[in-house]
């Protein structure tokens, strides 16, 4: 009998070790800290794109592991770009190309990335914005904050001609930092980080800004001397060459030329960078809290911004065009044991690559139905030949490929436009009816979709108020001319 009990107390002492070593692997696996910072556009500082914009924290997260400096979004508008990202399926593939289209009536489904790190053990959780707007996903999340509202200007600054230009809006904020929802939803991330946990997870960090209305605290503003604002570079007849289709994405009748009107270029700049330097500000809390916690060796730490930003270029304002201005956004990727500090990667990648690098890194089952490929094998060797072509789509029919040399765009009217990177970075010359450049294009545009997807139906009550709106800039239009 003794010796009985001895062998049940040895096999119960195995099976207790077996589950603790179970449990430490389980803890040891990779956690993936996962940081989305809305509008943000590649001025900052480690990409160079504007001369005056300083982004430390973003900075020294690309010094420890790789920078993309030629990473495209798949759609230049937050919801089609962020369910192609965090669904894996480009625009073509879903339906899912404009704002105004909810996603998951036609994606019904659709796993998640979030999802899916669920499904393999992790514990997924969020703040701010990682999807969009009204058409979040509750159930890829097993916690989740959700985005607040910001503190509002003083009546004198929203009285201010100068803090804004019809709908693109801007101004100082008279509040402590802590009054910001951004700083709110990285608290969030930064609570996370400070405690032990069983699984290993999936922590999400939805960064606000700079998306609009780019109201930040004062001393953001006074980073940046009005008087010291250098504009972006932009012919004053640089749409000569684009076809009709371009030229209607444009719009130069509109924003731009509201902002000239008003002299408000030099202030909506200033504004932009300032939202920027707070961006960047709470991305560096979110880091440091990461440095200091117990999980600062085992987690994967990626940044991207969800599309770029024009502010002036091609004479155009915001997102939704197919040039580089709109479609190029930062992608930063930190990977304990994997990538190398400092090292930067010029290959043409877009975000459809997220999905299976993330599952690739920690493991998971990577899903036939993904359209992306891993960067694994570039995060090892940032140098090494990559022969596919980065796509961004606006709208069904409407494609940009980008090569590590050229942008070739292609509209629905059959209309194009192709740029030589490697001469003209601003995309000023289009090549596109140069039959030099016929093999070139012949080339890119095996690069462009074979399906397009019909598209998804639309959010009724976003176009019912967008009819209403546009009634309204009717009538006053109508008014302002008989006056």
């Amino acid at each position: 009998m003794s010796r009985s009990i001895i062998g049940i107390l040895f096999f119960l002492f195995v099976a207790i070790g077996l589950d603790t070593d179970d449990c430490q692997a389980e803890t040891e696996r990779l956690n993936v800290l996962f940081i989305a910072v809305d509008d943000l556009n590649d001025w900052i500082s480690c990409l160079g794109g504007h001369p005056d914009c300083k982004t430390p924290n973003i900075d020294r997260l690309a010094a420890r592991g790789t920078l993309f400096t030629n990473a495209h979004c798949a759609a230049p508008a937050c919801n089609p770009s962020r369910v192609a990202l965090m669904t894996g399926i480009r625009p073509s593939n879903s339906g899912v190309y404009l704002n105004s289209q909810p996603w998951r009536p036609v994606m019904q489904k659709a796993v998640t990335l979030p999802q899916h790190f669920r499904k393999h053990g992790y514990h997924a959780i969020g703040s701010g914005k990682i999807f969009h707007g009204r058409y979040t996903d509750p159930d890829s999340w097993d916690d989740y904050l959700k985005q607040t509202g910001d503190p509002k200007p003083t009546l004198a600054v929203l009285n201010d001609p100068h803090s804004r230009a019809g709908s693109i809006i801007w101004g100082v904020l008279d509040v402590k930092d802590q009054e910001m929802s951004d700083f709110k939803m990285a608290n969030y991330a930064i609570d996370y980080l400070g405690k032990k946990h069983e699984k290993p997870f999936f922590l999400a960090c939805g960064i606000y800004r700079p998306h609009m209305p780019w109201q930040v605290p004062r001393k953001y503003y006074d980073r940046y001397p009005l008087d010291q604002i250098q504009l972006p570079k932009v012919l004053e007849n640089d749409l000569k060459d684009i076809p009709d289709a371009g030229v209607r994405m444009a719009k130069p009748g509109g924003d731009h030329a509201r902002i000239l009107k008003t002299d408000n270029w030099r202030h909506a700049v200033q504004a932009y960078l300032a939202s920027m330097a707070f961006a960047d500000v709470q991305v560096g809390r979110v880091l440091d809290a990461l440095d200091a916690s117990p999980h600062a060796k085992n987690t994967i730490v990626i940044l991207w911004g969800d599309h770029g930003w024009h502010l002036g270029e091609k004479h155009h304002w915001r997102k939704f065009s197919l040039w580089e201005e709109a479609t190029r956004a930062p992608l930063v990727m930190f990977v304990p044991g994997v990538t190398k500090a400092g090292s930067r990667c010029g290959q043409a990648i877009d975000f459809m690559n997220i999905y299976p690098t993330l599952c690739e890194l920690c493991s998971l089952p990577v899903g036939e139905h993904l359209d992306g490929i891993s960067l694994v094998p570039l995060l090892k060797d940032p140098a090494k030949t990559w022969d596919r072509l980065a796509l961004t789509t606006h709208g069904r029919l409407n494609h940009a490929v980008r090569s590590n040399r050229y942008r070739l765009i292609r509209y629905k009217d059959g209309s194009e436009e192709l740029y030589d990177h490697r001469k003209d970075p601003m995309e000023w010359k289009n090549l596109a009816d140069d039959p030099a450049y016929a093999e070139v294009k012949q080339q890119l545009a095996k690069g462009f979709p074979r399906k397009n997807a019909v598209d998804a139906p639309h959010d009724q009550s976003r176009r019912g108020k967008q009819k209403k709106n546009q009634k309204r800039k009717a009538k006053n239009k109508r008014n302002n001319s008989t006056k």
